[in-house]
């Protein structure tokens, strides 16, 4: 009876710190916008995270944003928003890596199931931007940010190198190249130079 009653009080503690960790809807919703162009960021819709680290709709979109906030868990900021037209892949990757799938089971799982019409992938491109800061640059009780970086993506499924006239692989720094080309996940980077 002793040892369970330390077992309850413990995770009762552990639930109360990560319950403390996670920021204010308010937080969540300044913070995951910031990856969005400014005249989009009021009717984005918005992924976040309840009191019990439940990932949840924050808040109802009106475009065709869709942002995910930052994942409370991890150090430092790291949100993004993408396209509508991606959510039905992006949607299928959360539940996958929920499931315990490695990045690479992810990658094939969806390749087989975009090419067999399961999963409904974008027919125009469609846009993602991630933005990030240090841990040191991220207050999460405020959402201020600073030396955010930002970098853009733009998903052109089974694009190529010869599609596109993109290089396959980074050349110089801040100029598109296309990742993942011929697949499902085919996509231009765009990688800005940090700054020093």
């Amino acid at each position: 009876m002793k040892s369970m009653l330390v077992v309850i009080t413990f995770q009762a503690v552990v639930g109360l710190a990560c319950a403390q960790t996670i920021p204010s809807v308010d937080v969540q919703i300044k913070t995951a916008v910031l990856a969005a162009a400014e005249e989009s960021r009021e009717k984005a819709m918005v992924y976040g995270y309840s009191p019990k680290g439940e990932f949840i709709v924050v808040r109802k979109g009106e475009n065709e944003f869709v942002c995910l906030a930052d994942d409370p868990t991890l150090p430092g900021l790291n949100v993004s928003c993408y396209h509508k037209s991606l959510e039905p892949f992006m949607a299928r990757g959360r539940q996958l890596k929920k499931e315990g799938k490695s990045s690479d089971d992810i990658f094939t799982i969806r390749e087989q199931e975009v090419k067999s019409g399961k999963l409904q992938m974008n027919t125009q491109p469609a846009t993602l931007v991630v933005y990030s800061a240090s841990k040191e640059n991220y207050n999460p009780e405020t959402g201020d940010v600073k030396d955010g970086y930002s970098r853009s993506v733009i998903y052109i499924p089974y694009a190529t190198a010869e599609s596109t006239g993109l290089p396959a692989k980074p050349t110089t720094a801040g100029m598109p190249w296309i990742m993942n080309p011929g697949t499902h996940r085919a996509h231009i980077m765009i990688d800005p130079p940090k700054k020093n």
